[in-house]
């Protein structure tokens, strides 16, 4: 059985949230569709400033929260503006980082090589985090160090993607469903080091229940046998429209928030994939002080794409 590791709740705007319903063709993973929670300790808490809530495999997580969520709550922009500086830099718990990065994406279901891409998320996303290595972007991740003292190389590798035509998504995977679809990939490419990462894309249409109404994506690990597999569940972005960041920078920009949010999570996969682990601070990770925050189009060897700013330590800010 796969086993998650549980996550503490967290104390900013964040970047993660599970899914609910829905019936899987992935073999082992529950088809009872999950209660969906609210309020405080389940939703975001009575202080505005957590974005938590409890998935249907028991596990707390804290997600990147919709773009209207966030400013209507804009727990994070007041703190930011409150205590700037020193005060809300990341502090390392012991745990793991990805010195030496590397991305594998599934395109879960065979819709990926039909009618499941209509917005073409697929060559975009691919481009975006092919640019990232030695990005002028991903500099700032290389103060974060790891045991022994092993810090974060701007070395961040698309290492592989297939699209996974033998299982095929529900219309509304749970979070059961797409940790068992990362597991698919992980045994696929076979990579269960530190550095290695999976994002799950979902195609158009088959997005989880909370999708685009209180989150965008997030990431997570589970341990399977005796190994962890770090993983994001990345839904189909313009599916969300503006909420998921669709015409944010660009105009129509229809594709924005693929790259702002991938980036968010990508950048918090290096710095803390065991969340809470890695690095972590009174903001959350590295990409939730930042959140919807100064968006901007950013040069990458692959082209331009649309990020997000990241919190820097030493620069006691966000920083692009």
């Amino acid at each position: 059985m796969q086993k998650f590791m549980n996550i503490a709740a967290v104390a900013a705007a964040a970047s993660l949230l599970a899914a609910c319903g829905g019936q899987s063709s992935v073999p082992g993973t529950s088809s009872a569709p999950a209660a969906m929670h609210s309020g405080t300790g389940a939703g975001q808490s009575s202080t505005g400033s957590l974005f938590t809530r409890m998935t249907d495999t028991g596990t707390t997580v804290h997600y990147f929260p919709t773009r209207s969520d966030f400013l209507r709550a804009g727990s994070a922009s007041r703190a930011l503006s409150l205590h700037p500086g020193n005060p809300n830099n990341l502090q390392y718990g012991g745990g793991p980082i990805q010195p030496n990065p590397n991305v594998y994406v599934v395109f879960w279901g065979k819709l990926w090589n039909g009618k499941g891409d209509p917005k073409h998320v697929k060559p975009y996303l691919l481009s975006f985090l092919s640019g990232l290595n030695g990005s002028q972007w991903t500099t700032v991740l290389t103060q974060y160090y790891g045991p022994s003292g092993t810090y974060i190389n701007n070395d961040t590798a698309l290492a592989g993607q297939y699209v996974d035509t033998a299982h095929q998504p529900p219309l509304h995977p749970t979070d059961g469903q797409i940790q068992a679809e990362a597991a698919v990939a992980a045994a696929h490419f076979g990579d269960y080091s530190v550095n290695a990462s999976y994002v799950v894309v979902m195609p158009h249409g088959h997005n989880p229940t909370a999708f685009g109404n209180q989150y965008c994506a997030y990431h997570n690990v589970q341990i399977q046998h005796g190994s962890p597999i770090a993983w994001t569940n990345l839904p189909y972005m313009p599916d969300a429209g503006a909420n998921c960041g669709a015409g944010s920078v660009n105009s129509p920009g229809t594709l924005d928030g693929v790259s702002i949010v991938e980036g968010h999570e990508q950048a918090e996969t290096e710095t803390d994939p065991q969340p809470t682990s890695g690095w972590y601070g009174p903001l959350g990770e590295i990409g939730d002080a930042c959140a919807w925050q100064n968006l901007q189009n950013t040069s990458f060897s692959t082209g331009t794409f649309p990020t997000q700013p990241l919190w820097s330590n030493s620069a006691g800010g966000c920083v692009q």
